[in-house]
């Protein structure tokens, strides 16, 4: 069910224009593998970057990096566009199904592809088995809930298990080898390396089709590489950097983006009074950095509960879903 990437809408979401396609409007062939060396695979990230961030490739001088952002957006679409059109594209948006039916109806209809979702928690409330399972169901055909392509798994806990996936592949009926093919992962090391696999990741995904991107746990090695107070801005700044680059991939090649979250226990004096004292980590940037905030908490026995806790089109609400040897699943009694 996974096919190549084309350069054409083919029904399936955004998909990113191939940076040789900058050849036929008068660059040349060596300077667009300048770009490609430099991490550039799109068109649409040459138009994404910023001029000094060109200036910054070797061998491509201001006349070209002005001449090259010209012609790149004459190709991408970056001015502005009427809200009966925005509407239009949302309405082909493509939603991911966490394998839970009460789950997808709080998310309305799943997880939402083109932006990042977070999802924050203590241990043990599902984050981990959330990310598995959806590494499974992008696999899926779009009647399915599934996203037709494939997933891409960044593990910076060493979390990520491949048997869980052929328990999961076997409940939705996929054959479990071919579903472990199509689920590229890599482990990170630390901070810089994270950073480093989202270059590796644009290549990728400029080769083939690509519907998931997870990150499990994107802040666990901030929290190591950058200790007190004086490192604070440094950590936030490199933190923005990599948030900032995963939102460029959600809009480059329109796949769903899911980061994992760690929280911290409130100790000042609010804490007395709130219902929950724990918060999720990472500010005030990560907070403006996802676009859906979910809180998962314990319930009872293998139940867990998923709460709204930001987002812009979705009510504060709340939906109970399972862990079970399958993945997600609904509720038990």
């Amino acid at each position: 069910a996974v096919g190549d990437v084309a350069a054409e809408e083919d029904g399936m979401g955004q998909t990113a224009t191939p940076i040789h396609r900058l050849e036929a409007h008068g660059i040349s062939a060596s300077d667009v593998k300048k770009l490609t060396d430099a991490g550039y695979y799109t068109v649409e990230s040459v138009a994404y970057a910023m001029k000094k961030s060109l200036l910054g490739v070797k061998g491509i001088s201001e006349a070209k990096a002005d001449k090259i952002l010209v012609e790149a957006l004459k190709i991408v679409p970056m001015g502005f566009c009427s809200a009966m059109e925005v509407s239009r594209m949302r309405e082909e948006t493509i939603y991911l199904t966490t394998g839970s039916k009460d789950l997808d109806k709080l998310l309305g209809s799943g997880i939402e592809t083109g932006s990042i979702t977070e999802l924050f928690g203590e241990f043990r409330t599902g984050k981990t088995q959330l990310c598995h399972t959806l590494c499974v169901t992008c696999q899926l055909p779009l009647d399915h809930g599934g996203g037709e392509g494939k997933a891409l798994y960044i593990d910076a806990e060493g979390t990520f298990r491949p048997e869980r996936c052929r328990a999961i592949a076997n409940r939705f009926q996929l054959d479990p080898d071919d579903v472990l093919d199509n689920i590229a992962v890599a482990r990170a090391y630390n901070s810089d390396h994270q950073l480093a696999l989202l270059q590796q990741a644009c290549a990728m995904m400029s080769e083939d089709r690509y519907a998931l991107i997870v990150v499990d746990s994107a802040t666990a090695l901030y929290r190591t590489d950058y200790t007190g107070r004086g490192e604070l801005a440094a950590r936030q700044q490199h933190m923005a950097r990599f948030l900032r680059y995963l939102q460029r991939i959600c809009d480059e090649f329109g796949v769903a983006a899911v980061i994992t979250n760690q929280v911290v226990a409130q100790v000042d004096g609010a804490a007395m009074f709130a219902a929950d004292p724990k918060k999720p980590i990472g500010g005030n940037i990560i907070a403006h950095a996802s676009q859906t905030r979910l809180y998962l908490r314990k319930g009872r026995g293998e139940n867990r509960i998923c709460k709204i806790y930001d987002s812009p089109t979705l009510p504060e609400s709340e939906a109970s879903f399972s862990i079970c040897e399958e993945g997600i699943m609904d509720a038990k009694d």
